[in-house]
C-alpha cells in the first residue's frame, strides 16, 4: 500500500486530528505516518467537512468492541480515552483544482472506505 501511495507523486496526503499539537506530534512519530499530521483542536475542518459526532450506540457498537477485544488478545494495553470518542472522522479526496472529488463520512469508527478506494479516487 505504501508503494502505491508514494507512486502518486503529484498528490499530497495529510492526516488531521483534533488532538493538541504536542500530542499529535507524538502520535505521528509513534505510528510512523509517512505524511503530515495536522492538529485541529478547535475542529474547524471537522465542521467545514460536516463531520458529526456519533451516538454512544453508533460508536460503541459490536464491531468496535470486537476490534478492542482483538487488540487485547494480541497483548495491546488499552488506555483510557482522553478525547471525544464520539467525534467521527472522515476521508476526503480533493482534486488539484481544489474541488472535492470524493467524500466519506462514516456512521461509526469502524465504517471506513478501503485505502484502495481512496487511492482510486486520487488517480
Amino acid at each position: 500500500m505504501r508503494d502505491r501511495i508514494f507512486d502518486l507523486k503529484a498528490s499530497e496526503i495529510a492526516v488531521i486530528t483534533f488532538a493538541e499539537q504536542d500530542e499529535a506530534a507524538a502520535h505521528h512519530a509513534r505510528l510512523d505516518i509517512p505524511f503530515p499530521l495536522l492538529s485541529d483542536p478547535e475542529r474547524t475542518l471537522y465542521r467545514r467537512f460536516n463531520l458529526s459526532r456519533g451516538s454512544v450506540r453508533e460508536v460503541w457498537n459490536l464491531s468496535t468492541l470486537g476490534l478492542y477485544v482483538k487488540l487485547i488478545a494480541k497483548g495491546r494495553r488499552l488506555r483510557r480515552p482522553r478525547h471525544d470518542t464520539q467525534q467521527l472522522g472522515g476521508d476526503f479526496v480533493i482534486g488539484s483544482d481544489g474541488r472535492l472529488v470524493a467524500a466519506y463520512r462514516p456512521r461509526s469508527p469502524d465504517d471506513r472506505p478501503s485505502i484502495d478506494s481512496l487511492l482510486d479516487a486520487l488517480e
